[in-house]
């Protein structure tokens, strides 16, 4: 990686941890102090905090952004690293905050109402890390790290997150998306809506390897 390009990644990418990581830490002081939770399509119940912190975590739009979190972080810090646990990493990331936006701006947005501080933080989430995280990505790569065996491997994390949504609602009533709650909708409607979601997904990793390989081509052939 030439050494300009280098550099405007570690900065896009090393400003993008400082936003989500600033978001995160807010929301979570937010949830301690009783406060807004902006993933919430409604107010919680009289919960404690320890219950509080645990839904917080549980929604698909956190874990995202702690993975973009971590996968900005480690760009920043050598925007040209590579590996198979990395690859997994970065692509969870990826695939992650694109599906957070995307079901944020089409169901999600209509619901929520933040104010004040509360506001900035669901921009954040919602708005500028899947948006900047793609950018950083098509801009800056890396290339060539999104090949079929990684994209399998990255659906483990998904498919674990479905199922401890789904046994954990099962057990205490609490979904963290109107769209999965099945004591609401029923089992039937509840499993549509999250196939729905992950033939979406699908669709975002097969766009991403061919963009990656295309982007990969684009990148040789200017070097010619």
């Amino acid at each position: 990686m030439r050494a300009k390009r280098r550099r405007a990644s570690r900065a896009w990418h090393g400003g993008l941890f400082a936003i989500v990581l600033a978001a995160l830490v807010i929301q979570t002081v937010l949830v301690v102090q009783g406060g807004t939770d902006v993933n919430a399509a409604e107010a919680a119940g009289p919960v404690g905090t320890q219950e509080r912190l645990v839904r917080l975590f549980s929604y698909f739009t956190i874990q995202s952004n702690v993975l973009v979190l971590l996968a900005s972080g480690l760009l920043a810090a050598r925007p040209d690293r590579d590996g198979r646990l990395w690859r997994v990493l970065h692509l969870d990331a990826l695939l992650g905050i694109v599906i957070t936006g995307i079901v944020f701006a089409l169901v999600l947005a209509p619901l929520v109402h933040p104010v004040g501080v509360a506001w900035a933080v669901n921009a954040a989430f919602h708005y500028v890390s899947p948006v900047a995280f793609l950018l950083g990505w098509l801009v800056f790569g890396p290339r060539g790290q999104a090949d079929g065996r990684t994209a399998w491997l990255a659906f483990l994390w998904p498919a674990a997150w479905i199922a401890y949504t789904f046994a954990r609602g099962a057990r205490t009533g609490w979904y963290p998306y109107p769209f999965l709650d099945a004591a609401e909708l029923g089992w039937q409607r509840a499993a549509l809506n999250t196939a729905t979601v992950l033939l979406a997904a699908f669709v975002l990793a097969a766009l991403a390897q061919w963009a990656d390989r295309a982007l990969t081509r684009g990148r040789a052939a200017a070097r010619t």
